[in-house]
């Protein structure tokens, strides 16, 4: 800011003086403030599940001593949620059988706790390296002879099998799940089906 200055002329007999008036103008500087403001963005949790075909094929040739067919179903999951998903398995209705009409292929005896190798006109699923069925590598096979790999029942509805579980994000993760039939010339002729379900959830 620009100074001002007055001057003031007083008559005396006495000397003259000047006397000068100094206008001084003093600033003072305001205090800094700051603020903060969050920015927000909720990002929410999505998960999607997909498998290799939908159908898993079993088809199989009998004879007298039994056959065993086997074949595998991918199983392949993505999710953005940071703590990653838990994979299930079980049966999608009450029925553990392979149906065709009035002929059925029970479930095997084995269970996830206590997987067993299949006996003739029999069936169930096993995933290497879960639980105790073992490392595998599993093989496809068709109308092999009946191996003593382990399989177990897929389970009821109401309890199904945790098949994996992760602790981060994942894309295009995938699960092999190995079903497995073996049957005799016992089992009549038809097309053996029953369904099952996977569900993926995000922890």
């Amino acid at each position: 800011m620009n100074q001002s200055i007055k001057k003031v002329t007083v008559l005396a007999s006495v000397p003259i003086f000047a006397i000068v008036f100094v206008a001084v103008v003093s600033s003072v500087q305001a205090n800094a403030l700051t603020t903060t403001t969050t920015v927000s963005s909720a990002i929410g949790s999505i998960i999607t599940l997909l498998t290799s075909s939908g159908t898993v094929n079993l088809d199989s040739t009998p004879t007298p001593t039994g056959v065993q067919t086997i074949a595998s179903d991918t199983i392949t999951v993505s999710t953005n949620d940071a703590a990653g998903y838990t994979l299930k398995l079980n049966e999608t209705s009450a029925a553990s059988a392979l149906v065709s009409g009035g002929n059925s292929i029970p479930a095997t005896a084995g269970t996830f706790g206590t997987p067993i190798a299949e006996v003739a006109n029999t069936w169930g699923y096993r995933v290497d390296s879960l639980g105790t069925f073992g490392a595998g590598p599993t093989t496809g096979a068709a109308n092999a002879a009946i191996g003593a790999i382990k399989f177990a029942a897929v389970p009821a509805t109401a309890s199904p099998q945790t098949l994996k579980t992760t602790a981060t994000t994942a894309t295009n993760d995938t699960t092999t799940v190995w079903y497995g039939v073996a049957v005799s010339t016992a089992t009549p002729s038809g097309t053996y089906t029953n369904s099952v379900t996977y569900t993926a959830l995000a922890n």
